[in-house]
Order: structure tokens, then sequence, then C-alpha cells
């Protein structure tokens, strides 16, 4: 595992005229970070399927200062390819390149079991997680590669690198994560201008982590905003070259 150079201390203008796609960015850890990514200069797509949610986000930004955001709504759950192909073609015509992809988009499904897991739930946990990832990565890799210097982030998870009982979708999604993540990286790290790498967020204060852990102390955890550096670090010039990598952001 990596984790971030102790003491980092990023730039204010660290990602300046960066264009960087954020899945999930309506709440939770990709609404924190796509402000923050924002408030150090990038030009963020908000990615989501609650267009309120991204509008909330969209008016935080500019009030904050930041460069003018997108907002492109998609539901990862029922997306297709060409879904994807008309996202690139938009970015396309209107940035020309795209410098940073975070998969922040997930679900938690249940916990259960593989004896009574329900096999639905098994199939929408693994299209969010990893289905669409690969699918909007594979779509997007043109655009990245138009970049001088681009990053893309997959979400992991603790239980993506060591599963445990009861985890079950979730678990197996973000394995299957971590493979894909490593698989990229190794076939594109003959460019030198393309990253891959994943992130193990930890405990975040989250609806996420409150659904898979409701009797937690929330006041115990870290909010979005704190483990914010681990991603400015990922997206930025100062780790560029780091390709392969698992990080932990706390």
């Amino acid at each position: 595992m990596t984790t971030i150079p102790r003491g980092y201390t990023p730039s204010q203008d660290l990602l300046k005229q960066r264009v960087i796609l954020v899945t999930g960015a309506g709440d939770g850890i990709g609404r924190g970070v796509a402000k923050g990514f924002a408030a150090h200069g990038a030009t963020v797509i908000l990615l989501g399927k609650t267009i309120k949610k991204l509008e909330s986000v969209y008016d935080e930004i500019l009030e904050a200062g930041g460069p003018l955001p997108g907002i492109y709504p998609m539901d990862l759950m029922g997306a297709k390819y060409k879904d994807y192909e008309d996202l690139v073609a938009a970015l396309d015509k209107e940035y020309g390149r795209l410098d940073g992809l975070l998969h922040n988009a997930g679900i938690l499904g249940e916990r259960a079991p593989i004896e009574h897991h329900e096999v639905h739930i098994w199939q929408q946990v693994l299209q969010i997680n990893l289905s669409a990832p690969f699918a909007l990565t594979k779509a997007c890799l043109e655009l990245l590669y138009k970049s001088a210097d681009a990053s893309v982030t997959f979400t992991s998870s603790g239980v993506g690198r060591k599963p445990r009982a009861y985890w079950g979708a979730y678990a197996v999604s973000k394995a299957g994560i971590e493979a894909l993540s490593a698989i990229l990286a190794d076939e594109t790290e003959h460019r030198g201008t393309l990253r891959f790498n994943s992130i193990n967020p930890g405990p975040v204060r989250t609806a996420m982590r409150h659904q898979a852990f409701p009797a937690e102390d929330r006041d115990k955890l870290l909010t979005p905003e704190q483990i914010l550096p681990a991603y400015l670090y990922l997206f930025g010039s100062d780790s560029k070259g780091i390709t392969g990598q698992q990080f932990e952001a706390q």
C-alpha cells in the first residue's frame, strides 16, 4: 500500500487548467473532492444521476470563485456504451481533452453471506462499481491520451484488498477494481503521460458508511474534505509518473 508524502501541502493552483471528470459528484466524497479540485483551479465535470444535487455542487463551486464546472447527468445503472460515447463526444467538443477521471460513484448493495445474497442486488453492485468504471474508462481513453499528464483514480476499499465475510458483491466489485486499475496501468505505462491508481478512502463520514455501520459514532469519522489532500496529490503534477499503485487516503 502507498500513502501520500507525509505533510503534503498542495499549491493553490495545483490543478489550474486541468479538466477532471468526477463520478458520483452529487454528495459524499465525490461532492467534497469535486469542490476541492475546483478550489485548486480545475475545471470539474460533475457526473451523477440526481440533477438537483449536481446543481447544488455547481452553485457552490461558482460561489467559491472556482472555474465554470460542467454538469452531465447519467444513471450508471442503466447506461449503455453509447451513452459513454456520447459523453466523450460532448467532452471532446467542449474541452478537447481530459486530464483526470475520478471513479467515485458506488453502491454498497447488501451485507449478507453468499448463500443468502440476492442475485439482482449482486448484479446491480457489479454494474455500478465495476462494469460502469470499465466502460467509462474505455470510452475516455482517447481523450485521456490527448492530455500531456492525465490521471485516472479508481475508488477501492479495504475489503477489496482483503475480502471479509458478509461483504459479498461489494468486496468482489472492489477486488475487480484493483485488478482493472493494475491492468490499465500495465497496458499504458509505456505512454508516460497517463497513470492509473486506486485509492481506499478509509472510514469517512458518508451515507454509504452509515449504511454499512449504522451504530458507528459518525463524529469520530473524517469528513470528505479532510481526506482531500490524497486526491489532490493523485491528480496533480506532484504524482506524475506514479502508476499502478494502491493508495490509502488515511
